[in-house]
Order: C-alpha cells, then sequence, then structure tokens
C-alpha cells in the first residue's frame, strides 16, 4: 500500500529526487532522476491548508469560517503556504486589514474612521 512523501526529512534540506517510477496497472517501471513539483513536496499541514483552499474556492472568509480560527492566522498560514511554493506574499493593504477589522467587529467604525484618515 503506497505511502504519503517522508516530508520534511530530518536535517534535509533540499527537495528530494525521485528516481524511479512504478505504473501499477501497467506494471512498467520508470527509471531516471525526477524532480517533485512544489507541492509535492508540501508538508502535511501546508497540504491540508492548501487542500481546504482550493475546496472553499479559494475564499479566505470560508478557511477561517471552517478552521474556526481567526482571520490573522489564516493569512498567516496563506503566506506560509505561498513561501513553501516559492511565491513571496504581497505586504497586507492597510485599508482593507482595517476593514476587515470592522467586519469582524473588532473595531467600532469610528476607530475604522481614524485609522483610515492616517
Amino acid at each position: 500500500m503506497p505511502r504519503p512523501l517522508p516530508i520534511p526529512f530530518p536535517d534535509e534540506t533540499e527537495a528530494p529526487t525521485v528516481t524511479e517510477l512504478r505504473f501499477p496497472s501497467s506494471g512498467v517501471t520508470v527509471r531516471g532522476d525526477f524532480t517533485l513539483n512544489e507541492f509535492a513536496t508540501l508538508t502535511p499541514d501546508n497540504l491540508e491548508f492548501l487542500r481546504l483552499y482550493v475546496r472553499v474556492r479559494g475564499n479566505l472568509k470560508e478557511v477561517e469560517r471552517v478552521l474556526g480560527v481567526s482571520y490573522p492566522t489564516v493569512r498567516a498560514r496563506f503566506d506560509t503556504l505561498l513561501r513553501a511554493i516559492g511565491y513571496e506574499p504581497e505586504p497586507a493593504d492597510p485599508q482593507s486589514e482595517v476593514l476587515e477589522r470592522l467586519e469582524r467587529g473588532e473595531i467600532t467604525p469610528d476607530e475604522a474612521a481614524k485609522k483610515l484618515r492616517r
């Protein structure tokens, strides 16, 4: 029975290479030196987060609801995922952050207005 890749592997900093592929239904085995794509080397936590993100069609608010964690936690996990697949996350828009905090009820409309004027 196939098992998941042992990623991350202790004390290894480079991505692994695959040297053999077996196709069970045809019985064909291919040997060589193959690289894994960036998704194949994700940690189990990042892979689980990616699956959820795809399932909710990229809606971070829905990820927040499903996981029962705060929006900043979801953003941090998303940024971690982006880095893991080789992208640098874009800096957060301060105005969007204020509006999101207002929407979640973390700040009052007056506090939001003051922060947006700065």
